[in-house]
């Protein structure tokens, strides 16, 4: 079972290399990057390529480990009971299965998508090691023990908001995607719009990246953002030579794509103003 990539989603060979050598070491594989390098999209195509089931758990500021394996709804059972529905006699009617719980029993292997970890408390993943470890959990309110039929491979994504403990790290195989080369940009771009002129394209990912090395930059556009940013382009019928004259104003055609701020809107701005004063 190795993962080489797909046709949609260009992986360099350290982001492959990572992935295999979770599957073989069965451990959760930890991929952190900033946002929009394509994280949560890994373990989908993953998935796609090894030909398994997809499972994902996305988490929020207020999800709970337990979530993620079971929750038992005892105000439901309790007006049951005052209704006097015979189901309150059987307890597994108000359990209701995480998503550790179904990638654990899914007849199949599964690819298990813990997504955005670090959003959830910093007690979350510590909550999680026995699970993730044993592949198994107990359900106290019917006292049996849940055990993965067939391990899953474990994606786990972060966008480096909080710092994860180290005796979760020390269970995960860990990968940070860095923000990809000129040539690997332009590989992914061809994957999306594969009749896009060249010329159009070299000078979009030109100033793309002087968009994003400016220095004083909040947020600095990603991947995702590009790709946006371009199919705009390709709707709006620009070319590149509309891009070159964009250079003398300093923010580009359509910027709303890249710029997600009104701090980095104004330095462009601001820049823009310096530039012109110095001529």
């Amino acid at each position: 079972m190795k993962f080489s990539g797909t046709d949609s989603y260009v992986a360099t060979e350290d982001l492959t290399v990572a992935v295999n050598a979770s599957i073989t070491l069965e451990r959760p594989l930890l991929v952190k990057g900033e946002p929009g390098t394509g994280k949560t999209e890994l373990a989908r195509q993953v998935a796609s390529s090894l030909g398994l089931p997809m499972v994902e758990w996305h988490v929020k500021s207020t999800t709970r480990a337990a979530q993620g394996l079971y929750e038992y709804d005892a105000v439901s059972r309790l007006r049951d009971s005052q209704l006097g529905d015979a189901r309150v006699n059987d307890v597994a009617n108000y359990i209701r299965k995480g998503k550790l719980w179904q990638a654990f029993e899914a007849e199949t292997r599964v690819v298990l998508l813990i997504d955005e970890i670090d959003k959830a408390d910093i007690e979350f993943p510590n909550d999680l090691l026995q699970e993730l470890d044993r592949m198994e959990f107990h359900v106290y309110e019917t006292g049996e023990t849940i055990r993965a039929r067939h391990r899953p491979v474990i994606i786990i994504t972060s966008n480096n908001e909080k710092e994860l403990p180290d005796a979760f790290l020390r269970r995960c195989f860990f990968h940070f995607i860095r923000f990809p080369d000129a040539e690997t940009l332009k590989r992914i771009v061809d994957v999306h719009f594969p009749a896009i002129k060249p010329d159009l394209l070299a000078t979009a990912l030109t100033r793309f990246f002087e968009i994003r090395e400016t220095p004083g930059l909040k947020k600095r556009p990603s991947t995702s953002e590009v790709l946006d940013w371009l199919r705009l382009i390709l709707a709006e019928d620009l070319t590149a030579e509309d891009l070159r004259r964009d250079t003398g104003s300093l923010l580009p055609r359509l910027h709303g794509a890249l710029l997600k701020n009104e701090q980095d809107v104004h330095l462009f701005e601001r820049l823009a103003f310096l530039d012109r004063a110095r001529r």
